[in-house]
């Protein structure tokens, strides 16, 4: 009997191929090809293992019809057509469990810089001015923070926050997802009482453009918003307008709504709009380049838990 193909199109740790071909895997690696190539070089594929390199639509699908599931090395599902999967009866699986003690870590990270203005007083000290008072920054302690999407990345972040007297506050669209980190309440008592919020949502029709002018201005006092979620979810041009505002008092973004679809390519930010230099250059205000996730630990973990999923979907399929 043939040996099913696994067929990589992006990098991933190399213990991921390893355990597939210990597993009676065939795996083939083709990370420049593009989607028509590839259909037409690997037919005979039954697991696509992808992250963010070209768009996996229903003509990719189609060109491959032996495919039965698809694996994103990654948390997030929106660069997969999930609907053609669907009528495909393609099976699709991400890896949040994989990077996300990186993102939770890094989003802590993000928040403790922000509000203790870290980054502007090292940028202060590295042009040769020392400013203890302009920097004099707040604390953490009682404060109360609101995550919007209690999922792995964002329970983790709970997590992370056990130990700093905070009240911990989590709106999700799935009930019953609260547990001894995060109480879950709806968004009135968010916008009520948050005066952190920190976003954790997968991009969806739902997600895309959440924070905008209506929503940051449905809140009862100004806040500090952390993203590590999909930068799209942001209005840049909404978030600008509400710091300058003083509706915000902070913002510290991992994804931002311009990047790239595959992820850290970009070379130069000059093509960006002028609306996001704007927000680059200000104080309140800390940008890193979509690296939350990104970890030596998680590269592993990522692998790990992928091979774990493509086993249990062909070992569930032999039953």
């Amino acid at each position: 009997m043939a040996k099913p193909l696994a067929l990589r199109i992006d990098r991933v740790h190399e213990l991921l191929d390893e355990g597939l071909h210990n597993h009676g895997f065939r795996v083939e690696v083709d990370l420049y090809s593009t989607a028509f190539e590839l259909g037409i070089r690997y037919p005979e594929t039954r697991c696509l293992i992808v992250r963010s390199r070209i768009p996996v639509d229903a003509m990719l699908m189609q060109s491959m019809p032996q495919l039965e599931c698809i694996v994103r090395v990654g948390s997030g599902t929106e660069g997969i057509d999930l609907e053609a999967a669907r009528q495909n009866g393609i099976a699709v699986y991400n890896t949040p469990e994989g990077n996300r003690n990186a993102v939770g870590e890094h989003a802590l990270g993000l928040l403790l810089n922000l509000m203790r203005k870290v980054c502007t007083a090292n940028n202060q000290i590295r042009q040769g001015v020392w400013n203890r008072h302009e920097n004099t920054g707040v604390e953490l302690e009682g404060k109360t923070v609101g995550i919007i999407g209690y999922g792995n990345t964002g329970r983790s972040f709970a997590r992370k926050l056990a130990g700093f007297d905070v009240e911990v506050l989590a709106y999700d669209i799935v009930p019953g997802v609260g547990d001894k980190y995060a109480r879950q309440v709806e968004m009135d008592e968010i916008f009520q009482k948050a005066d952190v919020v920190s976003l954790h949502v997968p991009l969806t029709p739902l997600t895309r453009g959440l924070v905008n002018a209506g929503w940051i201005n449905r809140f009862g006092k100004a806040f500090w918003l952390i993203n590590t979620s999909r930068g799209e979810v942001v209005n840049t041009a909404h978030l600008l307008k509400a710091l300058e505002q003083g509706r915000l008092r902070g913002a510290a973004l991992d994804v931002v709504e311009y990047e790239q679809k595959a992820f850290g390519n970009e070379t130069s930010l000059n093509r960006w709009p002028e609306v996001f230099h704007r927000l680059a250059a200000r104080p309140d205000v800390i940008i890193t380049p979509h690296i939350a996730g990104l970890t030596r630990e998680s590269y592993r973990k990522l692998a790990r838990t992928a091979l774990e999923k493509i086993l249990f979907y062909f070992n569930k399929s032999k039953s």
